[in-house]
């Protein structure tokens, strides 16, 4: 089966349409950060077919929980993942991602010019030194951390209405309940990846109007 037969039928499978030009953008992706990964170590998955369900698929399982126009930050993304695939399959996002480390941050900016991505910007930074005046309606991450440590280092980051969205593999009974003061879990999605096993959940945080 070719990546391209791959990615189908996983777009298939998360009932999402893309547009012939998404598509080939999603896969040169991919090349670039199999390319890439050699020298940068962007992740611990080698082959283009693990990372097409590992990485990209699992990024895009999310795509349908975002409204149209969101603004969007993608906190330690590493690779760029999950918003470069985000911005890729909706050109309506305004996506910026803060990735501390330089060469991987190097990384996401060529990916970025090559393949034309002008809802997408990067910066090279700790989430916790960056300031977005407007605030953000979603701040998103993917195995960053603990929940209490993402609220820590990005909730400055978040418009006062706006969404934490922690993207987890089991369900974190205890990070829940470690959830600081002024903030409360107000959903939790079970996420299916088509091609990915094990459980893998979305997890809505907001501030607590009660305490904040």
């Amino acid at each position: 089966m070719t990546l391209q037969t791959e990615l189908d039928a996983g777009l298939a499978a998360l009932d999402l349409p893309l547009t012939a030009t998404a598509r080939t953008r999603l896969l040169r992706y991919i090349a670039l950060m199999a390319k890439w990964n050699a020298v940068y170590n962007l992740t611990a998955i080698r082959e283009e077919s693990r990372m097409l369900t590992h990485h990209l698929l699992d990024a895009l399982s999310v795509e349908r929980f975002l409204p149209e126009g969101a603004k969007l930050a993608d906190i330690g993304s590493g690779g760029g993942v999950p918003g470069i695939p985000l911005a890729i399959a909706r050109s309506d996002l305004d996506v910026v991602s803060i990735e501390p480390n330089s060469k991987k941050a190097s990384f996401q900016q060529q990916v970025r010019i090559d393949l034309g991505l002008e809802n997408f910007d990067v910066q090279t930074a700790r989430a916790e030194a960056v300031t977005l005046p407007e605030g953000r309606d979603f701040i998103i991450s993917r195995a960053f951390g603990d929940l209490a440590d993402f609220i820590k280092v990005a909730g400055h980051l978040l418009k006062p209405d706006g969404r934490m969205l922690a993207m987890k593999g089991v369900y974190p009974d205890e990070e829940v309940r470690a959830i600081p003061t002024g903030w409360k879990l107000v959903r939790s999605e079970e996420l299916q990846v088509p091609g990915v096993e094990g459980a893998r959940h979305l997890l809505w945080l907001a501030r607590d109007a009660a305490t904040a």
